[in-house]
């Protein structure tokens, strides 16, 4: 039976992290989020990171991103050392390689769905057409609409949408189905599975609910700051067999 870890056949990782641990200091208090990570994430992969509040993967997901950096260890996205990046170069790194959804949408009230869209591909260098991305994910009839007038779901397909504007390599998800109920969260787990289907967009989906781990490749299974295992799916269920 072929490792967890092991490169899937006609991947390549994109990420590798060696023994990066991650310590906050609060007041006289030292905070150890993260310990001794070794992780890699594959091209074209989606990974579900699975684990209670307060576990380490959400620390895990801002240093993937760039929004964050380890206390010790090393993190490289292919040939970029993010370690030894300064605030520019993340940004860079942010803007040209990574998608952020998260669990609350963020979105600019006085802005259309469309208007919100069009802020990022403003300022990529080979976005997508911004009626393109909300088409994709279902709200060609909504682009006009502004947050106020949309429902929860439709809002967050709208930030998947931004996020997805710019092309982005990588797809980072926190909690997206968090604020969401059973139907909508389904619906918006549909759209994220079709993003990485269709796009070959790697998608890594932060949850604490086990019953979605059945539509990755791979699962990671965190608790205490450590990765405790990597599970990987023979196949991935659609998204109608999942319930929870």
């Amino acid at each position: 039976m072929p490792s967890p870890h092991a490169a899937p056949s006609s991947q390549e990782a994109v990420f590798i992290l060696r023994n990066v641990s991650k310590t906050y200091t609060m007041g006289e208090v030292q905070v150890r989020a993260l310990m001794e990570v070794e992780l890699e994430l594959y091209r074209g992969e989606f990974v579900v990171l699975l684990g209670a509040s307060g576990s380490g993967k959400s620390t895990l997901l801002n240093i993937l991103g760039g929004l964050d950096t380890p206390s010790t260890g090393t993190v490289t996205y292919l040939d970029h050392n993010l370690t030894e990046a300064d605030d520019n170069a993340l940004t860079r790194f942010r803007r040209e390689h990574v998608g952020f959804v998260f669990q609350f949408y963020n979105l600019i009230p006085s802005l259309t769905a469309l208007e919100n869209v069009q802020l990022v591909t403003e300022i990529s260098e080979s976005p997508m057409d911004p009626t393109e991305a909300l088409d994709m994910v279902g709200l060609a009839d909504r682009m006009h609409h502004f947050p106020a007038q949309l429902s929860g779901g439709e809002q967050q397909r709208v930030a998947i949408a931004r996020a997805i504007a710019k092309r982005p390599d990588l797809l980072l998800c926190d909690e997206p189905t968090g604020a969401l109920d059973y139907r909508t969260g389904k619906l918006v787990l549909s759209v994220l599975d079709r993003i990485n289907r269709e796009l070959g967009t790697t998608v890594a989906v932060i949850t604490h609910n086990a019953a979605i781990a059945g539509m990755a490749d791979r699962v990671i299974h965190i608790s205490s700051g450590r990765i405790q295992e990597i599970t990987r799916n023979p196949a991935r269920v659609s998204i109608e067999e999942i319930a929870w």
